[in-house]
């Protein structure tokens, strides 16, 4: 007798979004594509949610859609036989990434000033390169707490814990 394995069992709680939820991203793309005169694809990289959320808001009278990628490709069209409208297609190829669609009636030029002048200051991530340079004098270091120590040594700063 041949032994199957068990079926898969899915831990999480979440349920999956389904078909419904993908044709529904489906319409609402081909109705921005109807409504708005301009479509940018952008990239983010070190994306955070309330960052984006400011972004959303300064652009309400846009649209902004982070999906899926290949989910909007058969929105807009692989291939010139499948696509919505004319020449989107060549919108699908660039949906790599981590990428959004941006659909809005500003001029391109608008669009552009706003985002190269658009600036957030967030806290450091790992990786991110420093800004500028930090230098300690020898001795004691008080404005450190001591649990901060492993962290010190980490980044090569010599340590010795007294009284901690």
């Amino acid at each position: 007798p041949v032994t199957r394995p068990p079926p898969a069992v899915s831990l999480t709680r979440t349920p999956r979004k389904g078909l419904e939820a993908k044709q529904a991203l489906i319409s609402e793309l081909r109705q921005c594509v109807d409504t708005f005169r301009h479509l940018f694809v952008f990239s983010v990289a070190n994306m955070r949610n309330d960052k984006l959320k400011g972004v959303r808001s300064a652009w309400r009278h846009s649209r902004i859609f982070f999906g899926k990628n290949k989910v909007m490709m058969v929105a807009l069209g692989r291939e010139p036989a499948s696509e919505y409208r004319e020449n989107l297609h060549k919108v699908s190829q660039h949906l790599r990434g981590e990428v959004g669609l941006l659909f809005t009636d500003r001029t391109k030029d608008e669009v552009h000033e706003w985002f190269s002048q658009f600036r957030e200051v967030d806290f450091a991530r790992a990786g991110n390169k420093a800004t500028y340079t930090v230098s300690l004098d020898t001795g004691p270091l008080e404005q450190f707490p001591h649990s901060m120590e492993p962290q010190l040594r980490q980044l090569g700063l010599p340590t010795a814990l007294k009284k901690g």
